[in-house]
């Protein structure tokens, strides 16, 4: 719908509600109504809020205080500026009107030009980590090829350059996926093309992925019984889970396994991803998810694989879908990453 006639829209439609309602009103206390101005006062709020600009805070206020003086004031039905048709507090319901529709509108540009902020921040962010995670795989894509070109290595070794040559181009793909993720949901409009899917599907679909990667460890799933309907966006969602199920394999050095738990509560359907690793650095937790947790690893030999853009990543795409994601300890000694999903019905 075009935005200008949205507003039009919106400016009638509170205006009338709030000339139904002091009339209303004034049936009830015979006429002599004495919640015109404060209901006319909301309505100017509201329409401030609602729309864009501000013209139609500006109309409603005028409108709204004639509609006061002719229609709740005695005389009633026709206007009176004389100094008994109380002018002065139809002057101050005018001024007030339109300081609130000015204050309003002025706080709605504050938050969005914070909004933009944030986004360009976050923008920022993610092209240091792209240089940061992309550098070091290209590098040793081109050390390996280099040393391919070689006519006196052995198979064994070429068979390890190639292995060493896929694994980075693997891990490229993945850092491309993320960034192709972000950008669907950090655009000026967010447009999520949500589904009502099985959770135990979307699950079962990031596990058989992420096996695929070197490295990978057995993921132990805990789910409820019956079958979770969840609307969201599936390719999206199962990115979130793969990303983090990486992260363990980047960082939980001492890992054996990892545990997916699964429990609905609230409306709402709780994931959590655990490890037995080592557990979040000290210090580790606060900005995690703008890249902390790349900044503590810079000096080990697998730094690259930081997963500062993952991290980013599935927290844009669960905001996106009405959630949170959230980082802890595990009661089994290494990392919980929680996110939660508006649910479904059940079946």
């Amino acid at each position: 719908m075009n935005v200008r006639l949205r507003d039009a829209l919106i400016w009638a439609g509170i205006m009338a509600a709030a000339v139904g309602l002091s009339m209303a009103l004034s049936g009830i206390y015979d006429d002599n109504n004495p919640f015109a101005t404060p209901v006319f006062i909301l309505a100017v709020t509201l329409i401030a809020r609602l729309t864009h600009g501000y013209r139609y805070g500006v109309a409603a206020s005028i409108v709204g205080t004639f509609c006061v003086n002719y229609m709740f004031t005695y005389p009633f039905w026709e206007f009176d500026v004389t100094p008994t048709g109380y002018p002065l507090t139809f002057s101050m319901l005018l001024m007030v009107s339109l300081i609130i529709s000015a204050l309003t509108t002025q706080i709605k540009r504050q938050e969005q030009l914070r909004f933009a902020a944030e986004r360009e921040k976050m923008h920022a962010d993610l092209l240091r980590a792209i240089a940061h995670d992309i550098r070091t795989p290209l590098a040793s894509i081109l050390g390996a090829s280099s040393s391919l070109k070689a006519q006196n290595l052995s198979l064994e070794n070429r068979q390890a350059l190639v292995e060493s040559i896929d694994r980075d181009a693997q891990w490229l793909v993945r850092v491309t996926e993320n960034l192709l993720s972000v950008t669907r949901v950090t655009g000026g409009d967010v447009s999520l093309r949500k589904t009502d899917e099985v959770l135990e599907e979307i699950i079962g679909s990031a596990i058989v992925k992420y096996r695929r990667s070197p490295g990978a460890l057995p993921v132990h799933v805990e789910t409820p019984e019956r079958i979770l309907i969840v609307p969201m966006d599936p390719t999206l969602v199962e990115q979130v889970l793969i990303n983090l199920f990486d992260n363990v394999s980047a960082h939980a050095r001492t890992a054996t396994g990892i545990w997916l738990n699964v429990r609905q509560a609230d409306g709402l359907v709780r994931l959590t991803v655990e490890d037995d690793g080592d557990g979040i650095p000290p210090g580790g937790l606060p900005g995690i998810f703008e890249g902390g947790l790349r900044d503590l690893s810079r000096n080990r030999p697998d730094a690259r694989r930081s997963m500062g853009i993952g991290l980013s990543v599935c927290r844009t795409i669960i905001r996106a879908h009405g959630g949170e994601l959230t980082a802890d300890g595990s009661p089994r000694g290494g990392a919980a990453f929680s996110f939660t999903l508006p649910c479904g019905e059940e079946q």
